[in-house]
């Protein structure tokens, strides 16, 4: 008898889980980043025990529709893909069809979401990626994720959670960058019932910016601008007295998705100069925006590493919009 044998989902969707799902604050990115997909414009995130207890996403956007909800928790069924070329165009921040799956395998999820089509809404209810329960619902166009319980059939996770502090550093961190590369979203993000970040959703930067690092800091930010045949650079630099002593303050938006990326960091550095003391970092808000097809993010999970095209023409245009 051969020794080879195919997984079944549901273990298949825990071994995707450990690249897809590394911390609760992972977990948020991915739900949030379809919530931004939904096309929504106000999104509540609520966690307790930093995400390990509960992660629960609100929003008001387009809503599932009943046949798709059972559907999401498939791997690799997403909405975003059609084919293959589609992946050298991606607008999206959410595309593999992996995070949903991946997330229930290893928790307890409900799905609460509605259609402004359809009469009624549609409840699942999953437990270790198995569905228990899908009904019918009362109406509320948009959808509300719940995750309880993560990681409570894989304890052998929780012993790289460092400390509750710590992950919810992380939580923070990822709702602050997704506020500062749309702030014509409201984002509220509340940890055990209290209110953490609350964003006005109204489209100023500036405002984003007094919310999350305090209106001292944003009177000390000018904006810049920039744009040639590929790019169009917008945001916000700190003048050169308001510095930190690490690039955390850095925030890169690569068609409203954060990224990192060491050699636009130092294209931001060279723009100031020596007008920097050594050691030091500015804060910067940078959003690009680019043909899809210049940037492809379909090189790690976690969506963070991009390979982009015409990245020295681009390293130029941010160190002259600085200077």
């Amino acid at each position: 008898m051969g020794k080879i044998i195919e997984l079944n989902e549901a273990l298949a969707n825990q071994i995707a889980a450990g690249e897809v799902v590394e911390r609760p604050a992972t977990v948020v990115k991915e739900l949030v980043e379809n919530s931004i997909d939904a096309g929504s414009s106000k999104i509540i995130i609520n966690v307790e025990e930093a995400g390990l207890r509960l992660i629960e996403v609100i929003d008001n956007g387009l809503g599932l529709e009943k046949e798709d909800v059972a559907l999401a928790l498939r791997r690799h069924a997403t909405s975003k893909i059609k084919d293959s070329a589609d992946l050298f165009r991606i607008r999206t921040l959410g595309f593999r069809g992996e995070a949903l799956p991946s997330i229930a395998s290893v928790s307890q999820m409900t799905i609460e979401t509605s259609t402004a089509e359809e009469e009624s809404g549609t409840k699942l209810v999953a437990k270790g990626g198995n569905i228990e329960t899908l009904e019918p619902l009362a109406k509320r166009v948009g959808t509300k994720i719940s995750v309880a319980n993560l990681f409570y059939n894989t304890p052998a996770r929780l012993k790289y959670i460092k400390s509750l502090q710590a992950e919810l550093s992380h939580i923070t961190d990822i709702i602050n960058r997704l506020s500062l590369a749309h702030p014509e979203i409201s984002f509220t993000l509340v940890n055990e019932g209290k209110e953490f970040l609350k964003t006005a959703g109204n489209g100023d930067l500036r405002q984003v910016i007094a919310a999350i690092y305090g209106i001292g800091t944003a009177k000390k930010m000018r904006q810049i601008k920039g744009s040639d045949l590929d790019f169009e650079l917008t945001g916000y630099v700190s003048l050169p007295e308001l510095t930190r002593a690490n690039r955390n303050y850095i925030t890169i938006l690569i068609n409203g998705r954060f990224i990192k990326n060491f050699l636009l960091n130092r294209a931001i550095l060279e723009g100031y100069g020596n007008r920097l003391m050594v050691g030091r970092f500015p804060f910067a808000i940078l959003s690009i925006k680019i043909d899809p097809t210049l940037a492809d993010v379909n090189v790690h999970p976690t969506k963070q590493e991009v390979r982009l095209s015409k990245e020295r023409e681009l390293m130029a245009l941010i160190s002259k919009a600085i200077d």
